[in-house]
């Protein structure tokens, strides 16, 4: 048999012999053994008149589309039980039940009828339907695939959501790895859902979370100035800056979300105060995990005030001194694209048996109100204004489409203290259509490599997310704006013939 089962005839021979001192009565000699291999051992055994060894039929999860998907679809082991992703989160619906019936026979073997118990019928696993889109999907895939390649980062995230609903379009993740290979020739690594598990000082995309904030409790304006300091903020002892912003006095609140103003955030938070400011933290979501049907969560980490430095209200307004995951961070994002509503991320729609009939939906979730809609719809145009000419975001805009967006350039921080020179995580998040969204995208790429000038979320996040917007509008089939085109590209308006229907 050894060289049928590819195992050394020694330590073939070897396991035998052990099997029978210790009187096992079952022994798994090769699992997932070719078929044509068991024609050929079991021709070999009758032709030598071997008895004892025998062929069980098993069954094998394939996935069809191969690593697109994989972090969200996990895998199963070698008992078909779910280890990863909705396999383990949905693992008791898909994977059916045996059926069994209790019965009592007379000496001879035979069974008394009216003796017979209790039964179940057999039950086959039930599908599971995500809110995926494939199409929205494999157009994520080949966009992160490309900004993976060019820009060589650590890790990848990219996720694609309904603002309304909370329903995930799209996740994806590099590095990736083949649920078809099976967890034992993959690294942990590349298995990690970064979206769920990665915690990340977010940077500027939080500074959402606080211009929501002080627009919501009337602290400020659109119009407000801020005075910015000239670009150099000393408090409590240490010196705020912010970047390339010349020496500006002073600037409204709309510029300096444009801008992404630090000091300019950092006086609006402390306009609010430490409670306040933490309330809103929590109620957008941070701190505690999404909810999300997928194992493994991380609920990142937000200290209370009482803990907070002197200077912690003028760092964690832009996105410092605080750990979100990916997903938070978009969920975040689309309670401002919706009008202020928390939703739960949804990526099950629903589980129905093998003729079609439900068994278990997951309608929309809304969590809770965060900030009132005329908050959001001011908080609408400044984004705008980032995705501008004038804003840190100009290259994640889509021709023909209006779009809202932060940009996000984070330092990595050492766990020995402080931050790592010249290590980043890179990012963007945004909306469109602004007036009625369809998705929300995030992509964030964590460690990216490039010169220090290139290395930021407006330079290689935004760009990736303008790709994906244009293709997932065409996908669509949504309208662009005519006056929104370039000139170049707006389409000619037909006219009408008589021989037109």
């Amino acid at each position: 048999m050894a060289d049928l089962l590819e195992i050394p005839e020694a330590k073939l021979r070897e396991t035998l012999e052990a099997a029978v001192k210790s009187q096992r009565k079952y022994l798994i000699l090769k699992n997932e053994l070719p078929e044509t291999a068991a024609a050929e051992l079991s021709r070999r055994l009758t032709d030598e008149k071997l008895r004892g060894i025998a062929f069980e039929q098993d069954s094998r999860r394939f996935y069809p589309n191969g690593m697109a998907l994989c972090h969200v679809l996990g895998l199963t082991n070698r008992q078909h039980d779910g280890i990863q992703g909705v396999e383990a989160a949905m693992n008791r619906y898909l994977r059916g039940e045996d059926g069994f019936r209790r019965i009592e026979r007379d000496r001879t073997g035979k069974e008394l009828v009216p003796y017979r118990g209790e039964g179940r019928a057999a039950r086959d696993g039930y599908h599971v339907r995500l809110t995926v889109d494939m199409g929205l999907q494999s157009i994520l895939e080949n966009e992160l695939d490309r900004a993976f390649k060019d820009n060589r980062p650590q890790t990848a995230v990219g996720i694609l959501m309904e603002p309304q609903t909370g329903r995930i379009l799209a996740m994806s993740n590099r590095p990736s790895f083949d649920p078809n290979a099976g967890s034992a020739e993959e690294l942990p690594e590349r298995m990690k859902n970064c979206a769920i598990m990665n915690l990340v000082e977010p940077g500027s995309t939080f500074k959402i979370v606080t211009a929501a904030a002080a627009l919501n409790d009337g602290k400020v304006n659109l119009d407000t100035m801020i005075k910015c300091e000239g670009g150099r903020f000393n408090y409590a002892g240490k010196v705020l800056h912010d970047h390339g912003h010349g020496d500006h006095p002073d600037m409204t609140v709309s510029d300096v979300l444009a801008k992404s103003s630090n000091i300019g955030l950092a006086k609006m938070a402390m306009m609010l105060g430490e409670q306040r400011f933490y309330e809103y933290i929590r109620s957008f979501g941070f701190g505690e995990r999404t909810g999300v049907n997928l194992p493994g969560e991380i609920a990142g980490i937000v200290r209370p005030p009482h803990t907070w430095s002197k200077i912690s209200i003028t760092r964690i307004p832009m996105g410092q001194g605080v750990a979100v995951t990916p997903l938070q961070m978009i969920t975040a994002m689309c309670a401002v694209a919706n009008g202020g509503q928390l939703m739960m991320p949804q990526i099950v729609d629903r589980v129905v048996d093998r003729d079609g009939n439900a068994i278990v939906t997951f309608p929309p979730c809304p969590v809770r109100q965060v900030v009132d809609a005329e908050t959001t719809e001011k908080l609408k145009i400044a984004l705008q204004e980032v995705v501008s000419k004038r804003g840190t975001a100009v290259l994640a805009s889509v021709p023909g489409f209006t779009v809202a967006g932060k940009t996000g350039t984070a330092e990595k921080p050492n766990p020995r203290g402080g931050y790592y020179e010249g290590k980043y995580v890179t990012s963007f998040i945004g909306f469109m259509p602004v007036e009625n969204p369809r998705f929300a995208c995030l992509i964030m790429l964590d460690d990216p490599k490039g010169s220090a000038e290139s290395l930021y979320g407006g330079t290689l996040a935004a760009p990736v997310f303008a790709k994906i917007g244009e293709r997932a509008a065409r996908y669509l089939n949504m309208q662009p704006d005519p006056n929104l085109l370039p000139p170049a590209s707006a389409p000619e308006t037909p006219r009408l013939t008589r021989n037109d229907p």
